[in-house]
């Protein structure tokens, strides 16, 4: 491969050389200091990645199985499982919510469970499984969407708010997600991109006679660029500017063929661009949808409680206010920043992302990136109470005695949840260094 030593960094497309293969050290780009992930052996080894892996598979299976909660009140016993809740939501009514959070809960974690083990034990194995690129890339894609750590957070919301109103029993189910969410925690610091490397010396082995060639490419590459500077770690130039592209899915970068408008990478199969095609005007439109939606998410009710006849309806701002004035402020304040601050934020911050980009403008360029990067990270948090109002359904559901039922507010705002973080992805944080001369 022409440009085996190269390695462009996702967030500012600047061109390094493969950052040395040492265990436990992360890489870190110079200009825009994101890290540069395809770095092999970063972390656990692959043997103790397949026995977490294992681990959190069997672990899953139990948390679906057991109860996370049981309620008791007035001799009436409830109790809530993951699937309970889905079904609650379901039956109830609010048929979209219970596919978000039967998504970002069940289905996406089951799927890059089973998929990377059924990759993992393959390569340990010293064979690559058929469909492997396929497989992977699926890995890659809904990585960002399992939200199990904001389930867990949700329960533990939760389970404050219902010991003023009932007796409140942890299930096995509950310390079956904690131990789950700590084991998904260990995953998700392994960067899968990794195993594109491991692919290539698989299928180089393969080949009798082939020998890995380490010798450098990128000093007649770079010789090639105008005004290139050369020194330890890059020679400050892009692979957009060097005539490269890297490919977003395996990283592997490549000459750019000018007269290929849909040009795949030769190693993934992925379609390259130098650029997201219409990244700020599909930004732009999906954060003016979200905008619409978040002042519904505020105003109408996202629980509708009945007891004895009574009715009331309960926001997400007075959920906070619950919390706060029944001395629960630690709790108030996490709903708070989760719920209100974070969409708000995050809509203020791609807003001026995408105006920025738009004028061309060079401010403040590696402080964009870094909000950008802040911005993906607590993107889902904000899916803390679609979780609470679905473990809530669940359990207070006594008859005549106390009925609560979601309400048009969670719908609101879990679309301002997804929608938001779409716009983020939708974004290419490259876009912010174009314009900016090193």
């Amino acid at each position: 491969m022409e440009y085996q030593n190269l390695i462009a960094c996702r967030e500012c497309d600047l061109l390094f050389r493969k950052p040395s293969r040492v265990r436990g050290q992360v890489a870190c780009c110079s200009r825009c200091g994101a890290s540069l992930k395809g770095k092999r052996d970063a972390g656990l080894p692959l043997d103790w990645i397949c026995a977490v892996n294992v681990a959190a598979l069997i672990t899953f299976f139990i948390a679906q199985a057991f109860p996370v909660i049981d309620l008791k009140a007035n001799g009436m016993v409830s109790e809530a499982t993951l699937f309970g809740a889905v079904r609650s939501l379901w039956t109830g009514d609010m048929r979209l919510v219970a596919m978000m959070v039967f998504c970002s809960s069940i289905l996406v974690p089951l799927i890059e469970l089973l998929a990377f083990l059924y990759v993992l034990v393959a390569v340990r194995t010293g064979r690559l499984p058929p469909h492997f690129n396929w497989m992977l890339r699926l890995v890659q894609l809904v990585r960002p969407w399992g939200m199990v750590e904001v389930f867990m957070l949700g329960v533990l919301v939760t389970i404050v708010k219902m010991v003023s109103i009932a007796q409140v029993v942890p299930g096995p189910g509950l310390f079956a997600f904690g131990a789950l969410t700590l084991m998904l925690g260990v995953l998700a610091a392994f960067d899968p991109s990794g195993l594109w490397e491991i692919r290539d010396e698989m299928k180089l082995r393969r080949a009798g006679g082939v020998r890995w060639a380490r010798v450098s490419h990128r000093r007649a590459v770079l010789s090639r660029v105008p005004g290139a500077r050369k020194s330890r770690s890059t020679a400050h130039t892009t692979a957009q500017r060097a005539g490269l592209i890297a490919c977003h899915t395996c990283g592997l970068v490549q000459k750019r063929i000018r007269h290929q408008p849909h040009q795949h990478c030769p190693r993934c199969e992925s379609v390259l661009h130098e650029r997201h095609p219409d990244s700020v005007t599909r930004t732009f439109s999906l954060l003016l949808a979200a905008a619409l939606a978040y002042v519904p998410a505020n105003l109408l009710p996202i629980m509708h409680a009945s007891s004895l006849g009574r009715s009331e309806d309960d926001t997400i701002l007075g959920g906070v206010a619950y919390f706060w004035t029944s001395g629960d402020w630690p709790l108030a304040v996490v709903v708070f920043v989760a719920s209100v601050v974070v969409p708000m934020l995050k809509l203020a911050a791609l807003t001026l992302q995408t105006a920025a980009v738009r004028r061309s403008s060079a401010w403040q360029p590696r402080e964009r990136a870094r909000l950008h990067r802040l911005v993906e990270r607590v993107g889902r948090w904000s899916m803390l109470d679609v979780f609470v109002v679905a473990l809530t359904v669940t359990l207070v559901h006594f008859g005549s005695f106390a009925v609560i039922t979601a309400g048009p507010g969670a719908l609101a705002f879990g679309a301002v949840v997804i929608l938001t973080m779409l716009a983020s992805h939708q974004f290419d944080p490259r876009l912010i260094w174009d314009n900016v001369r090193f």
